[in-house]
């Protein structure tokens, strides 16, 4: 069905080139276990594939190793297929290079370490969950495969907060996309977004910047030259300052970030199918 709507082609053509590609030996045809109504995949197994349209580090992700790994990926390509206009960096490799180019840290990245027999291999953006950047935004999908709370989303917003707040220093638009099956999963995701995207609350930063924060407003609103000058030099000083404490503030939080948070729901993969 995404192939189909893609190209804009009969699912006739689309299933003859499927088994094109099977008895070449370049893919394989299946009905994922767990997976109910959903129909038969098509995934690409051949390592020469891969390396032919430059994406090598995808042959290792071939396999469907769970359901959930199964829906998330299916949910992103879906968004991805109905936003081609977007600057997507579909490689890891690509993603972790356009943040280095920014001049964005390493530390910052989404990552996850994976220990096996001949030692550790930490990966960045180990979900393999789409973003787009250009010069003036950076759009991020989560996609959620049906699980029962936010959980999944929050911690991956945990683990984005960082660069986020840079991208966001940098004057970059962070906009957040949610993806999601049904009603369930985008409802609860928009109460999520909305608090991340509604701004700041005392509570979640530093008391002592907040107090600050106030002092300063009240020395500027006071009028009173001697008391500028001995608290912030002059008034400009103050605003700097009072910036200075703010942007601290936002990044300490991971609120007031976002320039857009919304959610999206999948018609080819809705939660009827299932």
């Amino acid at each position: 069905m995404q192939w189909t709507s893609f190209l804009g082609c009969h699912p006739e053509k689309v299933r003859r080139a499927v088994h094109s590609l099977v008895a070449q030996g370049l893919a394989v045809e299946e009905a994922p276990a767990g997976v109910r109504k959903i129909g038969r995949v098509c995934r690409i197994q051949a390592r020469r594939v891969f390396r032919a349209v430059g994406a090598g580090e995808f042959h290792r992700r071939r396999r469907i190793t769970s359901r959930d790994v199964l829906m998330r990926r299916l949910l992103a390509l879906d968004y991805v297929l109905d936003h081609p206009h977007l600057p997507w960096l579909p490689t890891a490799s690509e993603k972790v290079a356009a943040f280095d180019a920014l001049g964005i840290e390493r530390r910052v990245l989404p990552r996850r370490t994976y220990r096996g027999a001949t030692g550790n291999i930490r990966r960045h953006f180990h979900l393999g969950l789409p973003v787009a950047l250009d010069a003036k935004r950076a759009v991020f999908v989560y996609a959620d495969p049906g699980h029962e709370t936010a959980r999944g989303l929050r911690a991956w917003g945990a683990a984005h907060r960082e660069l986020w707040a840079m991208l966001r220093d940098r004057e970059r638009k962070i906009e957040i996309v949610a993806v999601g099956r049904g009603s369930k999963e985008t409802t609860r995701a928009d109460t999520v977004l909305g608090n991340w995207a509604r701004g700041l609350r005392s509570s979640d930063y530093d008391p002592e910047i907040d107090r600050e924060i106030e002092w300063i407003k009240d020395v500027l609103r006071s009028r009173d030259e001697r008391l500028v000058r001995e608290v912030c030099g002059d008034i400009r000083g103050g605003l700097v300052r009072l910036s200075e404490l703010q942007n601290r503030a936002l990044r300490e939080s991971g609120r007031g970030l976002l320039h857009r948070a919304g959610t999206w729901r999948s018609e080819r993969l809705r939660r009827k199918m299932f």
